[in-house]
């Protein structure tokens, strides 16, 4: 992943906790993983969030490099909008106080910050990049896995869904039900499938949801990659859930960002 300097606003907030929903499947046993990698350069963005943009922020009003930070709650409840420099209308959203990534044990804790939902209301960003109203279906924001990244700060990658990905979960949309479906294939990749209820708020913690729903245990939870999709069901508008386990010796880094399209080709200023 490459990194930017600059950005637009985005706004603050978090979603209304509800009880993650448990699995209709059962998740076989998984291969053992290797030893987490050594990232190097792998703090780089948070020299620049602690060390740039909530200072400036804090001293001059100006989150600069940043786009904006919502810290009102304090810094250990804020959050980072940052335009990476990778595609037309990527933005990263990071937590202003250091959480490594999705194995981060923080993100479970009481309290902890819905970092989704305040990415979701980013997408309006990428709209004003690309010079168009996405549909809800082409959004899609994506959590690495520690083997898929390349930094140890918790980034949500938040950009188009591939167009082949968008159509293809939209032909399996009522395979997609409000417990974890049996694993579906996108992109190539096989993914658990939750179906979430919601418009402007993304309602459930998507964190606590892999944790729970699929009874990932806390020394695991770093092998996971989550996406988070927009979808319009025949009752109203709402989310995917998706959710995959790394394999690195079987050639899968558990990189969800694989099924986005940081071109947004054919959409917009992209096309």
């Amino acid at each position: 992943m490459v990194l930017a300097i600059a950005g637009y606003a985005a706004l603050a907030g978090c979603a209304t906790p509800m009880n993650p929903p448990r699995a209709t499947v059962l998740v076989p046993a998984a291969p053992i993983l290797p030893p987490p990698p050594i990232h190097a350069n792998g703090q780089v963005l948070w020299s620049i969030v602690n060390g740039k943009c909530v200072p400036d922020q804090q001293a001059n009003a100006k989150p600069d490099p940043c786009a904006e930070i919502a810290i009102a709650s304090g810094v250990d409840k804020g959050y980072a909008v940052l335009k990476d420099r990778v595609g037309v209308s990527q933005y990263l959203v990071m937590p202003t106080r250091l959480i490594t990534g999705i194995e981060d044990p923080r993100l479970l804790a009481p309290g902890a910050t819905n970092y989704f939902d305040a990415a979701w209301r980013v997408r309006g960003l990428v709209d004003q990049r690309l010079g168009t109203t996405l549909t809800r279906d082409d959004v899609g924001i994506a959590v690495n896995s520690i083997y898929g990244r390349s930094q140890d700060l918790l980034h949500l990658h938040v950009d188009c869904l591939r167009i082949d990905v968008r159509d293809e979960l939209h032909h399996q949309l009522a395979a997609v039900g409000r417990r974890w479906s049996a694993p579906i294939t996108l992109g190539g990749q096989r993914y658990y499938a939750l179906r979430i209820q919601g418009n402007d708020r993304v309602p459930i913690d998507p964190f606590r949801a892999l944790a729970s729903g699929l009874r990932v245990p806390p020394a695991e939870m770093g092998a996971w990659t989550l996406v988070l999709a927009g979808a319009t069901f025949k009752d109203g508008p709402g989310f995917v859930l998706l959710a995959a386990r790394a394999d690195p010796a079987g050639g899968y880094d558990g990189s969800g960002e694989d099924i986005q399209d940081h071109q947004c080709a054919g959409r917009g200023a992209a096309k």
